[in-house]
């Protein structure tokens, strides 16, 4: 046959293949707005009001439908808008919810969430404002008067429950969203529709998690940036509640808004003030907290008191502004309490007194540790939840934290080497005055050493973990595992990069972001910090970031390393800190991260590298040791299912490292109970009671 005979097929477009593919993937999202499109050009919906039609009470839902016994209307009304304008939003909110949740939990379930939610929705409502119909709210005898349409209560059905499929950070900030949206609007407007909203999302948001959810379960933020950002956003919908009765006032379920609504410019002077605490709450200032929880508990305690009022007196009031303002601010008091451990960063004030007085005290740090160098944790010390002890001459330092009355110093005391002892008492004496037990946490064989002969007692917690780089080559059996990351790397496009993170583009910093905090919500158990730092860690400039990134510029692994300081200014090593990978991504990308920054920091003359020591594991046995060591081993075996710091120390052998003791230092057995209980607040500053006895039947 003559090949030019055949007839060549053509290729489908673009915008073929992207149609089929949606009425594949998403047939109940396609066909339901075909069905209302039809229905609206059919009914004249789209280009004019539906309730000016003489059968609108015969499909629109509501209290006044069900006592007329149009049993139908809540499945009628589904398929209808009230006005050409309310078709088109609704069509954008139930293509992008509904459709994305068809994507993810796939159209029978969908289906069944859409529709369920939107018969709860109406259901609900319907009965809810026929009960309190003629009672003292005219807000319920108003919407027990209401027919109304519309499909959006399926829509944010739908997304409460796919938000249960989701990884964090992503899970909390689309229920943060719904949540915040519905808060603002059943508060301040309380239409019938707001009703429904609210309903839909009080029924699936936990039915979703209990049916939906695989990775992560709760509704808790897992790290200390998520808790900050949801403290932020909860003052931002604070302020944008105000904003919205100034410029939409409406007669809510709390009474009229209109004659609360202030003037302008306290209404800018509000959003202005709240704005710069979210601000600062946003990075976890310890101030912010304090004056966002004092000013929320006064405004709720002054709620509570005129309500008190106006219900045991005759005094008239009109406080729906106050009364609603004040719940949002109740739940913000809830949160901000609850996750108190995330607000740790203290004010940036200058040093008072000694020879460093007017210094800021990070920068006093930073100079120290330069001019006399620190060990492979030292850089630790310069995050900004430590406190600073200082020397009246200003040589000496002792980073700590306080926890349960006990002060829990950081690594070894930054300052001359031969002052040691002296530092260490100067310290002790000054803990002492306050009433306060000290303890030395993480501290080398030296400083143990010297503390010994102060009469302090010492119980290793972990071995860190040193590569020497001079010489250092990946041959042998030993390193193959090593070898086969890094030609996999290079036969991939895999590319390494060492980088200051605060300089890369957006794009790549919210990669990290995301990475971590998904590797962070897998766990049972919130965000770790103390001596495990973050994200925000890595941004500081003085910090080295380690980045594999393909061809596409997707991230699929992040190492960050500190600076670990010999004397006269001199960086000798780097330690690593956050060491996550992708989800899914390139499955060695650790082994070959670590090993590319050893190269790298060799060429650049560094003497080691420290993979650093996973707290609270060791290679030595403990059995039969003191109560302290028996203690750390049961915490730590506990602790191996939620972070796996026995399994990250087994796979740092895969470096060829040599070992040197970590130890924690205490001047008492007596004292061992409360450090116990300090050192589990400094490493889970959110942790609560629940996830303590968690953790206890874990390690039985």
């Amino acid at each position: 046959m003559d090949d030019s005979a055949v007839a060549t097929e053509p290729t489908p477009s673009r915008g073929v293949t992207l149609a089929h593919t949606v009425i594949r993937r998403l047939p109940f999202t396609a066909g339901f707005l075909v069905v209302v499109a039809l229905l609206g050009l059919v009914t004249g919906g789209l280009w004019r009001r539906l309730d000016e039609r003489s059968w609108f009470p015969d499909i629109a839902y509501g209290w006044l439908a069900l006592t007329e016994g149009k049993w139908w209307t809540p499945l009628s009304g589904w398929f209808f808008g009230l006005t050409p304008f309310q078709y088109l939003c609704m069509a954008v909110l139930f293509a992008a919810g509904v459709g994305w949740t068809e994507w993810r939990l796939g159209t029978v379930r969908t289906a069944l969430v859409c529709l369920s939610g939107q018969l709860i929705g109406v259901l609900g409502a319907s009965v809810t404002v026929g009960l309190l119909a003629h009672t003292h709210l005219g807000w319920a005898d108003r919407l027990s008067e209401v027919r109304d349409v519309g499909f959006t209560t399926a829509a944010f059905a739908a997304l409460a429950a796919v938000s249960a499929t989701l990884r964090s950070p992503w899970r909390l900030r689309v229920r943060a969203a719904l949540m915040a949206h519905v808060a603002i609007t059943f508060l301040f407007e309380s239409t019938f529709a707001d009703l429904m909203h609210l309903i839909a999302l009080a029924v699936w948001l936990p039915a979703g998690e209990k049916l939906f959810s695989r990775t992560e379960h709760g509704f808790w933020p897992r790290t200390r940036r998520e808790v900050r950002m949801l403290a932020f956003v909860g003052l931002l919908v604070i302020a944008a509640a105000s904003v919205a009765v100034y410029f939409f006032p409406g007669n809510s379920l709390l009474g009229p808004t209109e004659n609360e609504r202030g003037s302008l410019w306290s209404t800018i002077l509000t959003v202005v003030v709240i704005t710069v605490v979210a601000d600062q709450l946003r990075t976890g200032r310890r101030w912010a907290w304090w004056a966002a929880l004092a000013y929320g508990l006064l405004h709720v305690v002054f709620t509570l008191v005129l309500l008190g009022v106006a219900i045991g007196t005759d005094y008239e009031t009109t406080g729906a502004v106050t009364a609603g303002t004040g719940l949002l601010w109740a739940v913000e008091v809830a949160l901000l309490y609850g996750g108190r451990g995330a607000f740790r960063v203290p004010a940036r004030r200058k040093i008072t007194d000694g020879a460093l007085t007017g210094t800021e005290p990070g920068e006093a740090v930073r100079a120290l540790l330069a001019r006399y160098g620190g060990s492979t944790m030292s850089w630790m010390t310069t995050w900004p939840e430590n406190k600073y002890w200082f020397s009246d001459d200003g040589e000496r330092c002792v980073a700590y934290q306080r926890h349960a009355g006990t002060v829990i110093v950081l690594t070894d005391p930054i300052g001359p080497a031969d002052l040691l002892g002296d530092t260490i008492a100067g310290f002790t004496d000054r803990c002492e005055a306050d009433g306060l037990i000290p303890c030395l946490f993480s501290t080398t064989e030296a400083a143990a050493r010297v503390a010994g002969e102060l009469g302090w007692r010492s119980v290793q917690i972990a071995e860190d973990t040193i590569v020497d780089l001079p010489g250092l080559e990946f041959k042998g059996k030993a390193w193959q595992d090593i070898r086969s990351a890094i030609n996999r790397a290079t036969k991939e496009g895999i590319e390494f990069r060492l980088v200051e993170l605060a300089d890369q583009p957006f794009a790549v910093i919210a990669q990290v972001r995301s990475i971590s905090e998904e590797w962070v919500g897998e766990k049972g158990l919130p965000e770790m910090g103390f001596t495990l730092g973050g994200v925000e860690e890595a941004l500081d400039p003085a910090v080295r970031v380690g980045l594999a990134i393909d061809e596409k510029g997707d991230v699929h692994g992040v190492t960050s390393w500190l600076p670990v300081y010999g004397p006269g200014d001199d960086i000798r090593g780097w330690t690593l800190d956050v060491m996550r990978r992708r989800p899914g991504g390139f499955r060695p990308v650790v082994e070959f991260l670590i090993a590319s920054a050893c190269r790298e920091f060799e060429a650049e003359g560094a003497e080691i590298v420290s993979l650093s020591g996973a707290p609270l594991a060791r290679s030595t046995d403990t059995d039969g040791g003191e109560p302290i060591d028996r203690l750390l081993e049961g915490l730590g075996a506990a602790m191996e299912p939620y972070y796996g710091f026995r399994s990250l120390h087994s796979f740092k052998a895969k470096f060829q490292p040599r070992h040197e003791p970590v130890y924690l230092c205490y001047r008492d057995e007596a004292d061992l109970p409360r450090i116990g209980i300090a050192l589990t607040k400094a490493y889970l500053p959110e942790v609560s009671a629940k996830d303590l006895m968690a953790l206890g039947a874990a390690g039985r």
